[in-house]
């Protein structure tokens, strides 16, 4: 008797925007003009109407909810993973929560941030058809309990985010200087901490272990971060910024297709944007890490930690002072295992990419210890 036929891999998945806030969506839209491409009309009406009953939840959740999730303390204050797309900040991500003390925003939770604490049952029932098997933007699994980046939350509350340039990837951004908050006024600066602090004390009021989050544009935001966790911990990660580029490209691309409402098309505006926030992210955090702690910092190497995962993560707890790890360590040996055949995306560079990043990165490179 032959073999059952490998299961094809789910590949199609709703628009993250549909979890989004409806005035959220609306401002969206307005900001950038209502360019909807014709073949994205209908999914626009989706959205639009997905999103108001997301707000009619949202207002639910608050009327149920607020008070107790408003008098949740953040204790104990939370891990912060740092580092620039591509670099390895969901795999570290992924094993800091392998310790049972630890939690983070899942997928769930933070595509549907106005109203999981309602929904989150349902989605988990019935909704695994909604996510693909895998990431759009390389090999790692996908699901409602996966841990997931806040900045997706941010986005789909209304919040600036460098996020929502994939909504409509051929349009100028319209959020300069939401990377590292430098674009906001005294007024959205304030708006985006309270949204930002609102969400993790709800997430928090859902499960109250220790929160482990990470999203690439907090590695520059380190102010922000202490101003409201000022006993934060923070462990930040490098890779060889020459193969970030095109992995960091194809990451946009990715979410585009998959999530805008535009034919995304590669632009010199695009390689633009990745030379230049890889640049803030970098920048920012050089100049602002010295505000950190210096027990609550640990900087690490990708290409250190894939060689040994497991020593790699006893060197964060320590330097981090975290303790458990004698508990934590057989479940790290568990996923070190299953993920040894784990192969990551490869991209051809050109021999005038190659220039090109050398022009424009070169002194990072050699900052970082990357240079020939």
């Amino acid at each position: 008797m032959s073999a059952a036929p490998p299961k094809p891999h789910r590949t199609w998945a709703p628009r993250v925007w549909e979890g989004s806030d409806f005035f959220a969506w609306l401002r969206l839209l307005s900001k950038n003009r209502f360019r909807v491409e014709p073949p994205y009309w209908y999914i626009a009406a989706i959205v639009s109407g997905v999103s108001f009953g997301q707000t009619l939840l949202r207002w639910s959740q608050t009327s149920l909810h607020g008070d107790r999730i408003a008098r949740t303390p953040i204790d104990p204050s939370p891990l912060f993973v740092l580092g620039h797309w591509r670099t390895g900040t969901t795999l570290l991500h992924e094993l800091l929560i392998l310790d049972e003390r630890h939690t983070s925003p899942t997928t769930l939770q933070c595509f549907e941030p106005c109203n999981f604490l309602l929904t989150e049952h349902l989605f988990k029932k019935f909704g695994s058809i909604l996510l693909p098997d895998k990431r759009p933007m390389d090999n790692m699994a996908a699901g409602w309990d996966r841990p997931q980046e806040d900045e997706f939350a941010l986005a789909l509350l209304g919040s600036p985010s460098t996020y929502t340039d994939f909504a409509f990837p051929n349009n100028p951004t319209i959020h300069p200087g939401a990377l590292d908050l430098s674009g906001l006024t005294p007024r959205e600066y304030a708006a985006w901490k309270r949204t930002f602090f609102r969400f993790v004390q709800t997430v928090a009021y859902r499960d109250p272990r220790r929160l482990v989050l990470k999203s690439p544009p907090h590695t520059a935001r380190i102010p922000a971060l202490l101003e409201l966790f000022p006993d934060a911990k923070f462990v930040h990660i490098v890779r060889d910024p020459r193969v970030l580029f095109s992995s960091t490209v194809n990451l946009w691309m990715s979410m585009a297709k998959r999530h805008g409402f535009q034919t995304p098309v590669r632009s010199t505006e695009l390689e633009a944007k990745v030379f230049r926030e890889f640049r803030v992210i970098h920048t920012r955090y050089q100049a602002t890490k010295s505000l950190i702690p210096k027990e609550n910092l640990v900087e690490v190497r990708y290409e250190e930690l894939v060689k040994d995962l497991v020593g790699g993560t006893e060197r964060i707890y320590e330097g981090l002072n975290l303790g458990g790890f004698a508990a934590a360590k057989p479940r790290l040996e568990a996923y070190a295992q299953r993920s040894s055949g784990y192969e990551t995306n490869k991209y051809e560079s050109t021999p005038e990419l190659k220039v090109r990043i050398r022009a424009e990165w070169g002194d990072i490179l050699a900052e970082q210890g990357y240079g020939d």
